[in-house]
């Protein structure tokens, strides 16, 4: 039985195979050009290949919690993939600190000065991380679009259905928020 673009997600809830391979032919670009922009400043292509397993994966495996129509399974599949890049360029981001962090220790003979900057810089990073979490999801996505994946204020707009004007006063809002906190925090301290 061919899957039709009508009755493939019910299909593939039910665990067809076939609606699976639809799927992976449908929506593979929309995943690749996502999982690229995020992953191509690490050039490694091979992470771009294992998140894109793991996107078609976890559809696999969380078909059951999907609930709309054709439209909504797009947003929803580019969700999942952008959250799954994200994570992998995180990982490959840390692991290429923790390497970098050896190579320096090495050059420099384990110098104090250097090691302390380094953590001031991890903690000011888990700083502004932190506070970012405080804020509300859409102008989290917001600035993770923004910012993470150096997108443009219309194409944040048109991804998260607002306009370009109210992608920039949620900018502006959220960097004020975050600059005031902390600051906050270096007076208390």
């Amino acid at each position: 039985m061919t899957v039709t673009n009508r009755n493939f997600i019910k299909r593939l809830q039910k665990k067809k195979e076939d609606a699976l391979e639809y799927i992976i032919d449908e929506y593979m670009p929309l995943v690749k050009a996502i999982a690229l922009k995020v992953l191509q400043p690490l050039g490694k292509q091979d992470a771009v290949d294992d998140c894109i397993n793991d996107v078609f994966l976890d559809v696999w495996k969380n078909s059951h919690q999907f609930s709309g129509d054709a439209a909504d399974f797009k947003k929803w599949i580019g969700m999942i993939t952008k959250y799954k890049a994200i994570d992998y360029y995180r990982i490959y981001e840390k692991q290429r600190a923790r390497e970098q962090q050896v190579e320096e220790f090495e050059e420099t003979g384990s110098s104090h000065v250097s090691i302390q900057a380094t953590l001031l810089e991890r903690e000011r990073r888990n700083e502004l991380l932190f506070e970012l979490s405080k804020l509300d999801e859409l102008d989290r996505d917001i600035f993770i679009l923004k910012y993470y994946l150096e997108m443009q204020n219309g194409d944040i707009g048109q991804a998260l259905n607002l306009s370009k004007s109210a992608v920039d006063n949620r900018l502006y809002r959220g960097k004020q928020k975050l600059a005031k906190n902390l600051k906050l925090k270096e007076v208390l301290l």
